[in-house]
């Protein structure tokens, strides 16, 4: 039996299935310590493009999601484009990053990097569902 949900296993099970096929759930993440494996200095990076199209979003997006400093990627609206939630060793790793994958392409106008000093998940989920409209 589930403890929190006093069900069958294998009741959840099939709930998480169904919710699997219909898209409810389309992944999973476990949390890292960052710092433990040499990312001792966490920055969020606001992008703003030099030009706006799809095909320019799509590269600068699919170029950063292949370097190892970034941890996660958010398309804004908004005075940013594009927020790059990095980790890396140290300052110079940072600048290095900067100008090696940021500020060094032609579709970037502009970085703005903020240092993270502490960020968690919260634990609770919305509920939409029951929204009255």
């Amino acid at each position: 039996m589930s403890a929190n949900l006093a069900l069958p296993t294998s009741t959840c099970q099939e709930r998480v299935k169904k919710l699997k096929q219909t898209g409810v759930i389309d992944g999973y993440h476990c949390n890292v310590n960052l710092n433990d494996i040499g990312g001792h200095i966490e920055a969020m990076a606001a992008i703003k493009l030099e030009r706006h199209s799809k095909e320019i979003a799509d590269n600068l997006r699919n170029d950063l999601l292949a370097t190892p400093e970034v941890i996660q990627i958010f398309h804004m609206g908004g005075a940013n484009d594009f927020i790059a939630h990095v980790a890396v060793h140290d300052p110079k790793h940072l600048r290095q990053f900067i100008f090696d994958s940021l500020t060094c392409k032609d579709a970037v106008k502009s970085v703005e990097t903020s240092i993270v000093f502490e960020h968690r998940r919260s634990g609770v989920m919305p509920n939409f569902l029951d929204r009255k409209e």
